[in-house]
């Protein structure tokens, strides 16, 4: 472990460099950063066995940490997954860039014209856990934005976002931008986050993306602005007018597509009326689907599920679990949503326009959704390309955050002389 003095320096130096980078990138030509995300993602295919073998070393860490097997899951990568982030890297790259769009341009009686256009923010930190393949949506997305960025990944992907991102380093170079726009911080030295998250003269922004623990210490003790992405305590609720197939369908879906991503479901609310006929074959096509599902009273008396405790009610399993109870109505549901939920993602499965319209009005989720599965909440499946995490906080950022939300804007005025009385 380095010296707490050392990590000083070196964060110091790479936060140094980042804000030298980030000054080029903001005008760096679209032309350019498409060419950089381009070449990254051929240099991920081409550098494909490498990065798996890499990952190797990283599963057996995990396994040595004794992750769960959620987590061994985030954190995994096989050819399919590598196809995943060239793909990613790709979509970025072929979007509209967002620096210098034109949001908004009037004139003014005295003969102004104002503009107000997107600016890159500058420098983002981005702090994140398991998940290798954050290394290039993060890169990406910042890159396309304008922005240099320091990646700070977790300890168990250590090496496989060692090996993405000297891709992403290659592509920079092959466009001719500078190498500190990507930087990855060398160290799992927690000492390195503590630096980051206080460095207001080099980092313009914070964005973590991982568990509760971890949100947590960002929110806590950073100096620099955060975007928080806190976890999916993410909710489903069954309404009395669901269509039964679309229930089916949607439901096993959201729950066990992949259990380890944060939209997945993890709360299942069901309408009273419903509770002994469509509720029970949701229950029972979950438990035969291998899920443990935490049943409120109401619900006890199904084969299979275990009594819920009050821990259930508000819990990221990020697992083959499910809590469940019953609701007398929308409002019941909601109210149970306001009081557990985390305000990422929730969803009603209804036939009936005025509930479903409820539904959205009074809930404040970044993300609400009906008749579709939560596992759409996703950068990737709104069209952003990627993400860089789901903000939950209202400032600024809100829901998937892509290159367009790591944008701020700056006001352009222009007159012939003009001066005021």
């Amino acid at each position: 472990m380095k010296d707490i003095a050392d990590i000083a320096a070196l964060m110091s130096d790479i936060g140094t460099r980042a804000k030298a980078a980030s000054a080029e990138l903001a005008f760096a030509p679209p032309e350019q950063k498409e060419k950089a995300l381009n070449a990254a993602a051929d240099a991920v295919w081409a550098q494909r066995a490498d990065i798996i073998e890499a990952n190797k070393k990283d599963l057996e860490f995990g396994r040595d940490k004794g992750l769960s097997p959620a987590m061994m899951d985030r954190l995994m990568l096989d050819e399919s997954r590598i196809q995943g982030i060239c793909d990613g890297l790709r979509a970025v790259a072929s979007q509209d860039d967002p620096v210098g769009e034109v949001l908004a341009e009037w004139d003014r009686p005295t003969g102004l014209n104002i503009k107000r256009v997107r600016t890159p923010l500058g420098v983002i930190g981005v702090i994140y856990e398991s998940r290798p393949n954050v290394t290039a949506d993060a890169g990406a997305l910042c890159l396309k934005s304008g922005n240099a960025v320091i990646l700070r990944g977790g300890s168990e992907s250590f090496h496989s976002s060692g090996a993405i991102h000297a891709c992403l380093v290659e592509g920079l170079k092959s466009a001719g931008l500078s190498e500190d726009a990507v930087q990855l911080v060398p160290t799992r030295d927690r000492a390195a986050v503590q630096e980051l998250l206080t460095m207001v003269d080099t980092v313009d922004v914070i964005v973590p993306r991982g568990g509760k623990g971890l949100v947590g210490l960002v929110q806590r003790e950073a100096r620099v602005p955060v975007f928080a992405h806190l976890e999916g305590i993410v909710h489903i609720y069954l309404d009395k007018d669901a269509d039964a197939q679309k229930a089916m369908d949607v439901i096993l879906n959201a729950k066990t597509r992949r259990t380890g991503i944060c939209g997945a479901a993890e709360c299942l609310l069901i309408h009273e009326d419903v509770a002994a006929s469509l509720g029970k074959d949701v229950i029972s096509m979950l438990l035969e689907a291998g899920v443990t599902v935490h049943a409120g009273p109401s619900l006890q008396s199904i084969e299979g599920t275990v009594a819920a405790t009050e821990e259930d009610w508000g819990k990221e399993y990020l697992d083959m679990d499910i809590a469940a109870k019953t609701v007398s109505s929308v409002d019941d549901a909601i109210a149970h949503i306001r009081q557990y939920g985390s305000n990422h993602t929730d969803c009603i499965i209804t036939e009936d326009e005025a509930t479903a319209a409820r539904f959205f009005e009074r809930l404040d989720s970044a993300i609400l959704m009906r008749n579709a599965s939560t596992q759409f909440a996703d950068g990737g499946e709104f069209g952003m390309g990627a993400e860089i995490g789901i903000a939950t906080g209202k400032m600024h950022a809100r829901g998937p955050v892509g290159a367009a939300q790591l944008t701020s804007f700056k006001y352009l005025v222009e007159g012939d002389g003009t001066t005021r009385a």
